[in-house]
């Protein structure tokens, strides 16, 4: 049923993201980031909702949904971006379950931390990255904590389509996914999601 009702309201929901981004930033304060991802800041932020009928929001360290508010913010153009490759996937995936965001920066930027996240999160300092968890097989709306229970065909389309225009993009070792161009890495950590980085 729940499906259904999402399938039924993607077409409202496309045209509502076109007329008003959710998220969008105060006009008066232009949405940047400072310095580099592994050490910088974000100004004027702004925040990606904490779900939609495109995409759910997961929080890692407490393994649940949705994540927590000062895990979501970016500039304007990562939150865009985000939002724009959660409506292209359930465009070309109708059926399939949401997609999955996971951290992007702090409200106003700086360090995660081994305080605030852990492993993996030495950059997401600017506001210019975003983790998105790999589609799983069994369609939940979680994180896959293995690599066998990735969706390879849905996760590959994920990849590549992350990978147009974008600074960079890291996935998994052992996820069995391959890189579309150069600008796509290998890197430890990633073997659950891939990480998108966005040019400023």
């Amino acid at each position: 049923m729940r499906m259904a009702r999402r399938r039924l309201g993607v077409a409202v929901v496309l045209i509502a993201f076109s007329l008003a981004p959710a998220g969008a930033a105060d006009p008066a304060c232009k949405s940047r980031a400072v310095g580099k991802p592994w050490d910088g800041r974000l100004v004027c932020g702004v925040q990606l909702p904490a779900e939609s009928e495109t995409f759910a929001t997961w929080d890692f360290p407490l393994a649940k949904s949705p994540n927590r508010g000062w895990r979501r913010w970016g500039t304007q153009k990562l939150v865009d971006r985000v939002q724009q490759l959660a409506r292209n996937y359930v465009l070309r995936f109708p059926d399939s379950p949401r997609l999955v965001v996971g951290d992007l920066s702090r409200p106003k930027g700086g360090p995660f931390g081994s305080k605030y996240g852990g492993i993996g999160h030495a950059s997401h300092q600017n506001g210019l990255d975003a983790d998105i968890y790999y589609p799983r097989k069994d369609g939940l709306e979680t994180s896959p904590e293995k690599p066998s229970l990735i969706a390879r065909g849905r996760s590959q389309w994920l990849v590549d389509h992350a990978a147009r225009g974008a600074d960079r993009v890291f996935i998994g070792p052992n996820t069995g996914l391959r890189r579309p161009t150069s600008h796509v890495q290998y890197l430890a950590h990633h073997d659950n999601h891939l990480h998108l980085r966005i040019y400023p």
